[in-house]
């Protein structure tokens, strides 16, 4: 207990409580103050219990607090274990229910954090079935399960980046970096802007280079779109031509069949199925339970040694040569050479083991179908991946090739064009030499004629002045434009600040006034407040200590009801026990015989009577009924075969009748022939 309250004064003087408690403070702590602790301790670990617990009543404080820890799944110790008895202690502040939920909340603080975050998302709302049946109701509470699951993703999700080992580190530099980036673009783009600003009609440039840009990024966004419609358009041709060959298959499978057939047919998928539902699969299902309950029998049982698998190895031989000599004996003792029944049954065993083998067969047929047209989709979906197609019908083959042929044409025309491009451009790649080689040579003569006349580079010094003559003109402009524009924004500022001033000067006289009434105020409003302090101090401790004694009072007055109240029930209840006591023994010495019969000793002993009789007489009714049993099924029996002989002549004499109207008829077909 005492290593039980140092790690709680710890925990309670570190950050964020910082109570600066010690051992004989804590120890010391009334019940409230010890629940108002318990209160700040829970307040941190979820936001919404950071209240004040004299603000709301003692059973919406334990009621609150109580929820919350079933949220965080707290279990009392063995010494609290009755929960009527925790929730009691928690009510009244008890020290053995305190100090160690206190103990158990500063252990794993985070944890709790997390758990108690978690709670406000993930504890589910339970709707009624009722309320359910409303289609609106219904909606609206899948939709909150939907999202209650994407938020627990969304969480493992944070946990899992969480573990991944990205610091915060890491990131800033990351962040540090993509700034220096950043900068150096802002840079390079300031260079460009002022080198754009030199050339004429820069403006229009740019926004035709702007309005360029956004064109091709919709070329961009509608060449995806074709090739995303594209696609589209092959998935749905796969899917018609799908289609219309199932559809060729099933009308091919109708012309070829009758109704019969197709009958027959679905009366073997129907008995196949049936027999694997009904005897298969049932079978399938015991073996499976079966060897699973072994299965958990052995695993619940304790680990076996060497010995002891030797020992039921030898237990399950000779039970197996029991098993054997008894099977023997049987077959001697009620099976004879003669009897026909073991050959029907070995043949009945071998059908159904041939029943079985075919059962199996036909499944791994089935399954083996199904497998392989999951690879011929899949195959499939890969060829289409690498642009390729489905296997191709007779006549799409000679529409293909044909496709083919007319590409080879326009294929072979465009060749010819490509090499009619190809030799114009080796001619203007030669005339471009030639004028290279032209260019050159007269430069050299140029050069060859100022050397003579003195005045070499007089042509490329002249060129060069004249190119920078032209852009120190345009600077100059600049510059003159820059400074006007500067002095004069130097002007209007210098007037904005003085105008300012002016205005301001009057204000800022009044709020030095103010600041140093301000400083008065506070200093008054500090000494104030400490007198307050200490006045709310002593009232407070004056009105704890009476809310004790109305509390003491009030759990008195209570019990004092409570047991008023029980007793007065217990009052009345004798009293009616005695009202009946009386009556009853009123009508029992009444010498009124119509009295006597209203007692209940009286109703009784008259039923007693009756199920006396009435037992008397079903005995006497059974003795009859077992005499008679045997004259009767003998009599019934006579009967019996007295109906099936008076059957038996009732055909006879149909018989008789049959024949000798025949015999009549074949007489007077003689008789009319004889005439004839």
């Amino acid at each position: 207990m005492g290593d039980q309250m140092q790690f709680i004064v710890e925990k309670l003087n570190q950050e964020p409580f910082r109570k600066n408690y010690n051992l004989i403070s804590f120890d010391s702590l009334e019940s409230v103050q010890l629940l108002q602790l318990l209160n700040d301790v829970l307040g941190e670990i979820d936001p919404k219990h950071a209240v004040d617990i004299r603000e709301e009543l003692p059973e919406q404080t334990a009621k609150r607090m109580l929820s919350l820890l079933g949220i965080l799944k707290y279990k009392p110790p063995g010494n609290v274990s009755d929960l009527s008895a925790f929730r009691q202690g928690l009510v009244t502040g008890s020290k053995p229910v305190i100090h160690p939920l206190l103990h158990w909340l500063l252990q794993r603080t985070n944890e709790l954090k997390k758990r108690a975050y978690l709670a406000r998302f993930l504890v589910k709302l339970e709707v009624p079935a009722e309320f359910l049946q409303d289609d609106t109701v219904a909606d609206i509470n899948k939709q909150y399960e939907e999202l209650m699951e994407a938020f627990k993703n969304l969480h493992k999700e944070y946990e899992q980046l969480k573990i991944s080992g990205l610091s915060t580190a890491e990131i800033r530099r990351d962040i540090s970096a993509m700034e220096e980036e950043k900068d150096q673009l802002v840079k390079r783009v300031e260079r460009l802007k002022k080198r754009v600003e030199t050339v004429q009609n820069h403006q229009r440039m740019l926004e035709i280079a702007r309005q360029l840009r956004l064109e091709k990024e919709r070329e961009e966004s509608l060449a995806q779109q074709k090739q995303e419609q594209k696609s589209q358009l092959f998935h749905a041709e796969q899917r018609l031509q799908r289609a219309q060959l199932q559809l060729k298959e099933m009308q091919d499978a109708v012309a070829d069949s009758k109704p019969e057939s197709l009958m027959k047919k679905l009366e073997e998928e129907i008995n196949f199925n049936s027999y694997l539902v009904t005897e298969k699969m049932p079978r399938e299902l015991e073996s499976k339970k079966a060897s699973v309950y072994l299965l958990q029998k052995v695993v619940a049982e304790p680990a076996m040694t060497q010995s002891d698998l030797t020992a039921l190895q030898s237990e399950i031989n000779e039970v197996n040569a029991q098993m054997n000599q008894l099977t023997e004996k049987r077959m001697m003792k009620y099976e004879p050479t003669d009897s026909k029944f073991s050959m029907y049954r070995q043949q009945a065993s071998i059908i159904s083991r041939k029943k079985e083998a075919k059962a199996e067969e036909l499944q791994a047929a089935k399954e083996e179908m199904s497998r392989l047209e999951r690879q011929v989709q899949q195959r499939s979906s890969q060829a289409h991946e690498l642009e390729g197609s489905e296997i191709l019908t007779e006549d799409e083959l000679k529409q293909y090739v044909n496709k083919l042929r007319s590409k080879n044409t326009l294929y072979k025309k465009k060749r010819l064009e490509i090499a009619e491009i190809t030799a114009e451009y080796g001619i203007l790649q030669r005339t471009e030499e030639l004028l290279k080689q032209r260019h050159e040579a007269i430069q050299q003569q140029l050069q060859v004629i100022e050397e003579k006349k003195g005045i070499s580079g007089y042509s490329y010094t002249q060129e060069e002045l004249e190119r920078v003559s032209a852009v120190k003109s345009e600077m100059d402009e600049m510059k003159g434009q820059t400074l006007d524009n500067m002095s004069e924004m130097v002007k209007k500022l210098n007037a904005v600040v003085a105008e300012k001033k002016a205005s301001l000067a009057p204000v800022i006289k009044e709020l030095r006034q103010l600041r140093q009434k301000c400083q008065e105020l506070t200093q008054e409003c500090d000494e104030k407040k400490i007198q307050y302090d200490s006045c709310a101090a002593g009232l407070e401790s004056n009105r704890s200590a009476l809310e004790q004694e109305v509390k003491g009072l009030l759990e008195v007055c209570a019990q004092e009801e409570s047991s008023y109240r029980y007793i007065h029930c217990m009052k009345r209840t004798l009293e009616v026990q005695l009202q009946r006591a009386k009556e009853e023994m009123k009508a029992y010495v009444s010498p009124d015989p119509q009295e006597r019969r209203k007692a209940i000793r009286e109703q009784y002993t008259r039923m007693i009577l009756e199920q006396e009789n009435l037992g008397k007489k079903l005995r006497e009714k059974q003795k009859v009924v077992r005499e008679s049993h045997g004259p009767n099924m003998k009599q019934r029996k006579m009967w019996q075969d007295f109906e099936q002989l008076m059957e038996c002549k009732r055909e006879c004499f149909q018989k008789q009748q049959n024949q000798a109207a025949i015999g009549q008829v074949i007489q007077e077909g003689g008789k009319d022939r004889l005439v004839l």
